[in-house]
């Protein structure tokens, strides 16, 4: 039979196994309690990091767009410019009118020769097709410089808004 002694001894082991393995087992929860704040606050911070990148990252945007957008307001300035200049020559005349006045002029002193009329007749159309080519020129040209200036101002508005691309330095990562 087993004595008194013996269950006695049996659970003095026991309690203290069960102290053992409670002293373990809080050890453990401690353990991973210190984990868990090691854990939550690097996780606060790779939030917090991530957060002050972002907020880094969408003032460069901002600041790219805001040298973007200073681009083509500096480029549309150009080609309103010439637009306007464009306008301003279409409206001066002075050119063709001084190329009218030329032809009436040639035309009305072509008749007063003692000529034939055939030759008078000839002078005067040849005064008028003059004066009709120079007006024409006159009007291809303004043409073709009003274009050109147009052409001018969207080329600076495309190379400063390259230059303002790139002077920024793009992370690899």
């Amino acid at each position: 039979m087993i004595s008194v002694r013996t269950i006695g001894a049996a659970a003095c082991l026991a309690l203290a196994l069960a102290a053992f393995w409670g002293t373990y087992q809080h050890g453990r929860s401690t353990m991973n309690a210190e984990w868990q704040v090691r854990w939550s606050d690097r996780d606060a911070g790779d939030q917090q990091a991530w957060a002050l990148a972002e907020v880094a990252e969408r003032e460069k945007e901002q600041a790219r767009q805001r040298s973007i957008n200073k681009a083509i307001q500096d480029g549309q300035k150009i080609i309103d410019r010439a637009v306007a200049d464009a306008s301003d020559a279409r409206a001066d005349l002075s050119l063709r009118d001084e190329a009218d006045r030329t032809a009436r002029r040639a035309a009305s002193s072509a008749g007063s020769h003692s000529c034939t009329a055939a030759a008078s007749a000839a002078a005067s159309r040849v005064a008028l097709v003059l004066a009709d080519v120079l007006k024409r020129a006159d009007e291809r040209a303004g043409d073709l410089a009003a274009d050109a200036d147009q052409g001018r101002g969207r080329g600076l508005m495309c190379e400063q808004t390259y230059d303002a691309l790139s002077s920024w330095q793009v992370d690899p990562a």
